[in-house]
C-alpha cells in the first residue's frame, strides 16, 4: 500500500473518532491542537504524504486507536512511526 493510500485510510479513521483534520497551506509543521474546544489535526498541504503520516502518528497516542479497526498496512505504518519516534527520543536522552 502506498504512503498516500495509508494516509487516506488513516484520515478516514481519525475523522471517525470525531477529530477534525484540516489540510492547509502555510509555514507550519502541523500537529494536534485545540480550537474552540475541538480537537483538530493540522496538516501542511505542501508537505509530502510521509510527513502527513508522521504528524498523524505523533498526534494519535496508541491507546486512542486500540479499539479502532485499521487495515493491517495502516496499523503497521503507525506502529513503525511510533517506534521510530521512540528511538529518536531515546537517542536525545542519551545526548
Amino acid at each position: 500500500m502506498t504512503t498516500e493510500k495509508i494516509v487516506e485510510e488513516l484520515l478516514e479513521s481519525v475523522r471517525g473518532l470525531g477529530i477534525e483534520v484540516r489540510v492547509e497551506r502555510g509555514r507550519f509543521r502541523g500537529g494536534l491542537c485545540s480550537i474552540d474546544g475541538r480537537e483538530v489535526i493540522l496538516l501542511n498541504k505542501r508537505q509530502p504524504a510521509q510527513a502527513h503520516l508522521s504528524i498523524l502518528a505523533e498526534s494519535l497516542e496508541p491507546a486512542r486507536l486500540e479499539d479502532t479497526f485499521l487495515p493491517p498496512a495502516v496499523r503497521a505504518a503507525l506502529e513503525d512511526s511510533w517506534a521510530a519516534a521512540a528511538e529518536v527520543a531515546l537517542e536525545e536522552d542519551d545526548a
